[in-house]
């Protein structure tokens, strides 16, 4: 079986969905958290293992990397750029039995990673099966409401089911 990595460059993620970008301008910590949680979603519903990066260029320190939601989210060290630990992560992930994906809409970055052996995925694009993941879990969930909801009533004979109705009302 074919393992799939999808490395998503957060902060240009962040920056090209409407939903991330309006966040961003009033707090970016809340555009990051919320691009964290839908990620951890997806990983969830698809089962492709997701990684996301972000870029910590100017602040001090040596980058670091935890797990929330069972999702890696790392931040570069101090004058390292999301694209550096982005084709880093390729070259450690490829592989046999591997695919993996890179989600940027950076033009340069997306020819470097696919010189690397993974396919890029523009953040238009990972919005979309964004949004598909999202309307088919809604629909599982509503199939799975409808197929749970009167389960009684369901297996019952039209015959016995007139029956239980003139008793019910009193006939």
């Amino acid at each position: 079986m074919i393992q799939e990595i999808l490395i998503v460059d957060g902060y240009n993620i962040i920056g090209a969905w409407p939903e991330l970008q309006k966040l961003k301008d009033i707090r970016l910590e809340e555009a990051r958290d919320r691009l964290i949680q839908i990620m951890a979603e997806y990983q969830s519903f698809t089962g492709m293992k997701v990684i996301l990066v972000f870029d910590a260029y100017y602040v001090p320190g040596l980058g670091r990397k935890y797990v929330q939601s069972k999702l890696p989210v790392y931040f570069t060290k101090e004058k390292e750029t999301a694209d550096e630990l982005i084709e880093r992560l390729v070259t450690t992930h490829v592989g046999r039995r591997k695919q993996v994906y890179v989600a940027t809409s950076d033009m340069t970055e997306q020819h470097v990673i696919f010189g690397k052996g993974a396919f890029r995925l523009p953040a238009g694009e990972l919005l979309v099966k964004v949004r598909q993941a999202r309307g088919e879990v809604r629909r599982k969930i509503r199939q799975e409401a409808e197929t749970r909801r009167n389960t009684v009533d369901n297996t019952l004979s039209d015959e016995l089911r007139k029956r239980l109705e003139d008793l019910r009302r009193g006939r």
